[in-house]
């Protein structure tokens, strides 16, 4: 199956169109082409990632006089892809975040995500967590961030000035679950600062390449007790089974 292709193929479309870059294809068909390509790739287990370009040009900045055909492109990557049980450590970023036009829109500027990552290993550390101008917690690159307060509250950063993690949105719909079963006390969307996520019990990134990825350590301080946290795997194991089991209109098959 080809889990949550929808919601990022939306997002792709809307991020193409701040762009100003117009598909070769139409929505059905780009679903269809991606389909396709995983059947015929024969994967099993990865992902399927794509890109649209401009098209052909020169070294201006605009597209030359009479609009090239835009490129649509797609590649199948096999991967293992496994929950991950041991935490990171993680810094606060000392590259600027993007602008938030820029930051909620997805597009290949990876500059300011690049060098915050490398900043981060060059510390001994797994990644790095980017701080707003007014000192609330944001995302890391191409990640979202997410938390448990002491009281057991699920806690994430708003998507205001941050890309739309499809993930992030699937873990929070599915998270009342636990809130219904007594772990989860509450879920909050909103502004989070620097101090309220370093004195959290639990911390974790969150993306469709992990989809969830325990944090032990930020700064070189302990996130709660500096261990993995228990609500951090319920929500890891909540979105593999939904990956397994889930909705069939988030779960769409692959004709190989």
């Amino acid at each position: 199956h080809l889990y949550e292709l929808d919601p990022h193929l939306d997002r792709f479309l809307r991020s193409a169109s701040k762009a100003k870059i117009v598909s070769p294809f139409d929505r059905s068909h780009l679903r269809t082409i991606l389909v396709q390509t995983a059947a015929a790739s024969k994967c099993m287990m990865g992902h399927i990632r794509y890109w649209l370009s401009a098209g052909p040009g020169d070294f201006l900045l605009t597209p030359p006089e009479g609009q090239p055909t835009s490129a649509f492109y797609a590649i199948v990557i096999k991967e293992t892809y496994l929950p991950i049980k041991e935490g990171v450590a993680v810094v606060t970023s000392s590259t600027p975040m993007k602008s938030q036009e820029m930051a909620t829109m997805k597009n290949v500027n990876y500059l300011p995500n690049a060098l915050s990552k490398m900043g981060a290993e060059e510390k001994g550390t797994y990644s790095a967590i980017w701080v707003d101008d007014e000192g609330y917690i944001a995302e890391g690159p191409n990640v979202n961030v997410a938390f448990i307060s002491k009281t057991n509250e699920l806690l994430v950063p708003s998507f205001d000035k941050i890309l739309s993690g499809c993930t992030a949105k699937r873990m929070l719909a599915l998270a009342p679950k636990l809130v219904d079963q007594g772990l989860l006390t509450g879920i909050r969307v909103g502004n989070i600062t620097l101090e309220e996520g370093k004195d959290a019990a639990e911390m974790m990134l969150v993306g469709s390449g992990l989809p969830i990825l325990p944090i032990t350590m930020w700064d070189d301080k302990p996130i709660g007790h500096g261990k993995e946290g228990h609500l951090t795997f319920a929500l890891s194991d909540l979105l593999w089974e939904d990956m397994k089991a889930g909705p069939d209109s988030l779960r769409i098959p692959i004709p190989y």
